[in-house]
């Protein structure tokens, strides 16, 4: 979901298995913060993705290596809640860390978060559908993409 946010041709290349993510630093920070931080919180693993954490109250809860929230972080986190209403979890909505500036942001789950996070979906199968591959987005918007030497390579 995260992907969709981020650039519709990211979600594409992935889906069709071209993954540089190992070769990205920003990459490697961000497990490296998640590695770290709230150490005792378990993944959940719902198939297809793997939110952080799922704590008592049934918030889901997401660790963010940046250091401001994205419209990605909080996409990624209410299609978390979304998966888990979809398999009979009621999940309360979901909080991201954000370890660099000890910050906590709180995303109630409502019925509009859910409308959006379907339509979401759509989107995504529609994306990865696709025959050929999203334009790329503007040089500025790739800057610390893992998949930028591929979308710009001339």
């Amino acid at each position: 979901m995260k992907y969709l946010y981020h650039c519709p041709r990211q979600l594409w290349l992935y889906v069709r298995g071209i993954r540089p993510e190992h070769l990205s630093d920003r990459v490697q920070l961000g497990e490296a913060v998640h590695e770290t931080s709230y150490r005792r919180s378990q993944p959940v693993d719902l198939g297809a993705a793997k939110l952080d954490h799922l704590d008592g109250a049934l918030w889901v809860h997401e660790v963010k290596s940046s250091a401001v929230s994205r419209a990605a972080d909080n996409a990624q986190a209410i299609h978390y809640c979304y998966r888990l209403h979809e398999v009979g979890i009621d999940a309360k909505g979901a909080i991201l860390h954000y370890p660099a500036t000890r910050r906590t942001i709180r995303i109630p789950y409502t019925t509009e978060q859910a409308a959006k996070a379907a339509a979401d979906v759509v989107t995504v199968l529609e994306t990865v559908a696709a025959p050929s591959s999203p334009p790329r987005l503007a040089r500025p918007a790739c800057k610390g993409c893992s998949y930028i030497d591929y979308c710009w390579m001339e």
